[in-house]
């Protein structure tokens, strides 16, 4: 078995950084289309350097804590001039990474994934390592533009894209729901053959494809630093209350169920989820198993098309004192969000890749899941940075709509609620 390491200039400081290939595989390619000042040739071998010893943390979801542990495993088998250090891989979901990083950024990981919308909040904390030079050259050149941009702040990139499938669609069983395209049908096969749908509408994340499909807006802007700087926010609109009232139809059906985990669904015949859970869907559903973007609903006679958030999944890697261990842990980064464990990482989890050339697997290519979330991201909006506090006041709001305090509202009523929701919007932002 033959490694390389591809070495590059980080900070002044002679960095190894990228584990290659492995057996009869060869070097990630760079992209037809190269960055300028950027070449098709790999590097020069490096002459072994001291990088230390010590403990390096990784914080992963808890699906691929396994898989992350025998990639760090593969890594330093292949550099021993790294391996004096021992890597602890721990469960951390990617929503919950950077509440604990910011909170105790000394004692966090070293490394750790986190959602894309959690960057603003980690830069502004500082608790990333920003990514310049030649290695930011390089890891933008192998990652789709998308993914590089939800990466970035002020042109600086600050994270490693691991993913371009962070969004939802729906799974559905196909012997009961005889039209996907329909949120009405769907409900309504699923009422008759006495089973459910089901859909997190008490989350911030996905109760927006009811609000961005009406057209109502929420966005933020961020500086540099990643401050909160403007609100754009359009929620009390009748575009907003269109939504709320298709969240309020949804939640009187007796087929809903608010929820947005395949494992935690039962007797269900529908569900908006992501590619995460593509094999529990197909152990749920079996020989029924489908899938199809986000259908659209019908408020006040009008039709609308489910909308919602495009995002992706991020590894960052925590400012050290050690310089040997920040190359380190620089390196292990780069590795696990390259072409070759990409690739290992859709075959052991179904995460769909960021980097270009790993979206060109046939495998890739030939996924159920993917090619749904694929059509649903044509209608969704890149996610951005929230607030912090943006997603607990959607979970109130959703948790109202379930709790049935407005099912007798009249729109009057549904404004003001928005209204109130709009406000402390903006309010974070001030």
């Amino acid at each position: 078995m033959k490694k390389r390491i591809v070495s590059i200039m980080m900070t002044g400081i002679l960095a190894a950084a990228l584990l290659a290939g492995c057996g009869g595989s060869k070097p990630a390619e760079q992209p037809a289309e190269q960055p300028a000042g950027e070449t098709a040739e790999q590097p020069a071998e490096t002459e072994a350097v001291d990088y230390g010893s010590g403990e390096i943390k990784i914080w992963v979801a808890e699906n691929v804590v396994d898989f992350t542990k025998s990639q760090c495993d593969a890594f330093f088998a292949a550099n021993p001039d790294m391996a004096g250090y021992t890597v602890t891989v721990e469960p951390v979901g990617e929503g919950d990474a950077a509440g604990n990083v910011i909170t105790d950024v000394e004692g966090g990981a070293d490394i750790y994934g986190f959602a894309q919308d959690q960057l603003a909040r980690l830069v502004s904390a500082g608790a990333l390592t920003p990514i310049t030079g030649d290695e930011q050259t390089l890891v933008s050149g192998w990652n789709d533009e998308a993914s590089v941009n939800a990466a970035t702040v002020g042109g600086t990139l600050y994270a490693y894209p691991l993913t371009s499938d962070n969004g939802y669609f729906l799974y559905y069983d196909k012997s009961v729901v005889t039209d996907p395209t329909s949120l009405d049908a769907i409900v309504a096969d699923c009422e008759a053959a006495g089973k459910g749908f089901y859909m997190e509408i008490n989350s911030g994340w996905y109760q927006t494809a009811f609000f961005f499909g009406t057209g109502a807006e929420l966005t933020y802007e961020t500086d540099d630093a990643g401050n909160f700087t403007k609100a754009n926010v359009s929620y009390a609109s009748e575009q907003g209350v269109a939504a709320l009232k298709a969240m309020i139809n949804l939640h009187k059906s007796p087929a809903f169920n608010n929820g947005s985990s395949v494992s935690n669904a039962a007797n269900c015949a529908a569900i908006v989820d992501g590619t995460w859970d593509s094999g529990a869907a197909k152990d749920l559903f079996g020989e029924n198993y489908a899938c199809a973007k986000l259908p659209s609903f019908t408020v006040d006679g009008k039709d609308y098309q489910m909308s919602g958030f495009g995002g992706f999944k991020l590894m960052g890697v925590k400012p050290q004192t050690d310089a040997g261990k920040l190359q380190v842990c620089k390196a292990l980064a780069q590795y696990l969000s390259s072409e070759e464990v990409q690739v290992a990482r859709y075959e052991a989890a179904g995460w769909g890749p960021s980097n270009r050339n790993a979206q060109q697997n046939e495998k890739v290519l030939a996924d159920e899941a993917l090619s749904a979330l694929g059509e649903q991201l044509q209608f969704t909006i890149p996610q951005g940075q929230y607030p912090g506090d943006y997603w607990a006041l959607a979970t109130s709001l959703g948790d109202s709509v379930i709790s049935g305090d407005y099912d007798n509202a009249d729109d009057a009523a549904l404004m003001a609620a928005l209204q109130d929701f709009q406000t402390t919007c903006e309010g974070y932002a001030q």
